[in-house]
């Protein structure tokens, strides 16, 4: 199993458009937008990590396991 490190900030989990992109999403499409970006922030908020951004600290370190089988063309090392 490969072992994989990063840190976790509210920009790695989230989508933005520009006004630009914006107008092109369908209804629908910005509902999806709306909710996913709303469960976004609150899986940070009730983790801590929101408030750990506003105070200039960095957020925890991360260790995810994945096996290659589940992602296709990945190789284990």
């Amino acid at each position: 199993m490969n072992k994989s490190q990063g840190l976790v900030s509210f920009k790695d989990v989230s989508v933005n458009f520009t006004q630009a992109e914006g107008q092109w999403l369908d209804s629908a499409q910005k509902i999806l937008y709306r909710d996913v970006m709303l469960e976004n922030y609150s899986n940070l908020v009730s983790v801590d990590v929101t408030s750990q951004l506003e105070q200039g600290e960095e957020p925890w370190i991360i260790e995810v396991e994945f096996s290659s089988q589940s992602l296709p063309g990945m190789e284990s090392s």
